[in-house]
């Protein structure tokens, strides 16, 4: 499985390359910037793109979404209950800031789907309270998560923007830590971490 993290955009958001080291399908998810940096960067990979996913809708995971859909032709996806912010700016006036519209959604998603790149799996969890519409995704073959802005490297996400809700996001987490101790987490912020360090360490748990 290849897994490529770039920082970009204003707030050096996680944007993820996966692909299929078979087949090279391969898909993009959270473009939160610098669009031709993960171009470039999946040309050097060599993957076709199968879907450009935004694990939610806040501006810093979609502001390359445009870049993205017009350059690979793949379809854009984010869970249904996120996919209203896409046109919307992601919230991006809450911090002060000219949003930048993304176009909509050609696919939403709900919890239980699975998205298939090559002979890879990637289930879609539903993982609200950091937004209504969160989701990760997890490839259980590889050990592998990719959560977006729900659990972080010794942190959480935020809970006090619009449609957040602590309560929700900590069953949310409470669900990520049933997975195995091993699972490489691969947070929309930040370093990569383990579920086991997680459970084990994080200050907010």
């Amino acid at each position: 499985m290849i897994v490529e993290m770039l920082h970009v955009g204003m707030l050096q958001t996680n944007c993820y390359i996966v692909g299929c080291e078979e087949t090279k399908e391969g898909a993009i998810i959270d473009p939160g910037g610098d669009a031709k940096h993960i171009l470039d960067e999946v040309k050097r990979l060599g993957l076709k793109i199968k879907y450009v996913i935004n694990t939610h809708g806040h501006f810093d995971h979609t502001l390359a979404n445009k870049e993205m859909v017009k350059a690979t032709g793949a379809p854009l996806v984010i869970h249904s209950a996120d996919a209203p912010m896409l046109t919307q700016g992601g919230g991006a006036f809450f911090f002060g800031i000219m949003g930048k519209a993304s176009p909509p959604a050609d696919m939403t998603l709900e919890g239980g789907q699975v998205l298939t790149l090559g002979n890879i799996e990637l289930l879609v969890l539903h993982t609200p309270g950091h937004s209504p519409g969160s989701i990760c995704l997890y490839n259980e073959e590889e050990g592998v998560l990719f959560d977006g802005d729900v659990l972080f490297n010794m942190g959480m996400g935020r809970y006090d923007l619009p449609g957040g809700d602590y309560r929700i996001l900590m069953d949310s987490i409470q669900k990520l830590l049933a997975l195995p101790d091993e699972t490489t987490v691969y947070p929309g912020h930040g370093p990569s971490t383990t579920i086991g360090r997680e459970r084990r360490n994080n200050p907010f748990l």
